[in-house]
């Protein structure tokens, strides 16, 4: 009785104007992509100092998480990803929607039921894509072998690591919560680029770690590569959570795909090649061409037909982020309902 006395009395509305909660609805991305950084980066800070490194501390890493490289990586990178795009898309979610959002949020995170045929685009074509990329440079074919029956063996073991750890940290925060947004705000084409250079902004201090050295090192040349990948590999994502009712599980298979069969079988494919120089170079090439068409072919709308769920169940004509409803998106009026409160 408490709570319909307050909003009759306008007084529960006025409480959500004011304070952090207002503030991440009004700047819902600002407050994300702030977070995503500030805490990753921080997060990450001992790591890009240690030994695996800079150099300028050694930091014992737990002996549970092996040695070496991965040890390094597991223990110095894994904290600061899960705290980055997950906490951040987490903690503005609550915030600025409550429950409600983070149902919307948690929705889409639970949405497997899509075609088989999805998933062997994830698992077979993402791979493929890569090899198919990877053939065009030169001498690629000269090197090209089947890999070892044990790299096999270990590749879906690997690639469900993938899925828990990187997939897991990183995609709900990039897809499940700021694809949705900069699509509503900005369109398919242009959201999508935006967050990709922004998603490849947020790895910068990793290059001055091993983690950057196994593709190349802080050279603007890798950079630029990473973020050419990132820029091909997100269209290709976009398209798919489209395509799929904003499947979130697709976008974490597709993540995770890529950087198992890179990272486990395509040094041993292409045997000419050298991984930390043409890793990159492969898959912007097969994801280039994959997001060129796809571009073209549907005029750059990548399959999106306005918000699929994300419609708020508080507030007046407001969407999360501070778009009115009936905002124009990518030339195509999305009219959302005005929803009252009750």
């Amino acid at each position: 009785m408490r709570n319909s006395s307050k909003l009759a009395s306008g007084h529960g509305s006025t409480d959500r104007a004011r304070g952090p909660g207002a503030f991440a609805g009004r700047h819902s991305l600002v407050s994300f992509y702030a977070l995503a950084y500030g805490l990753s980066w921080l997060a990450w800070l001992p790591y890009v100092l240690s030994q695996y490194g800079l150099g300028v501390v050694r930091i014992p890493f737990p002996e549970v998480l092996g040695t070496g490289e991965l040890a390094g990586q597991l223990g110095g990178i894994l904290f600061g990803a899960y705290l980055g795009p997950l906490g951040a898309a987490f903690m503005v979610t609550a915030l600025a929607e409550g429950r409600p959002g983070l149902r919307r949020w948690r929705g889409r995170l639970f949405r497997w039921g899509v075609g088989w045929k999805w998933y062997a685009l994830a698992l077979v074509g993402v791979p493929a894509l890569i090899v198919a990329g990877t053939l065009v440079l030169p001498g690629a074919a000269a090197g090209l072998r089947l890999p070892p029956l044990e790299l096999f063996l270990v590749y879906l073991p690997f690639l469900a690591l993938q899925m828990v750890t990187t997939g897991l940290a990183e995609e709900p925060g990039w897809r499940d919560f700021a694809l949705v947004r900069h699509q509503r705000q900005h369109g398919p084409l242009l959201g999508t680029l935006i967050l990709s250079v922004l998603w490849a902004g947020w790895h910068l201090p990793l290059f001055l770690t091993d983690w950057g050295a196994g593709i190349g090192g802080a050279t603007p040349r890798t950079v630029l590569l990473f973020v050419l990948l990132c820029v091909t590999l997100s269209v290709v994502i976009t398209w798919v959570f489209n395509r799929t009712r904003e499947s979130l599980p697709l976008a974490i298979v597709i993540h995770a795909s890529n950087n198992t069969f890179a990272s486990l079988l395509l040094a041993a494919t292409f045997t000419t090649l050298d991984p930390s120089r043409d890793v990159l170079t492969g898959a912007v090439i097969g994801y280039g061409a994959l997001a060129l068409v796809l571009t073209l072919a549907t005029r750059g709308g990548l399959g999106y037909g306005g918000p699929y769920d994300d419609q708020p169940e508080e507030g007046a004509g407001k969407e999360p982020g501070g778009v009115p409803a009936g905002h124009v998106v990518a030339g195509t009026r999305v009219d959302l309902p005005e929803v009252r409160e009750a």
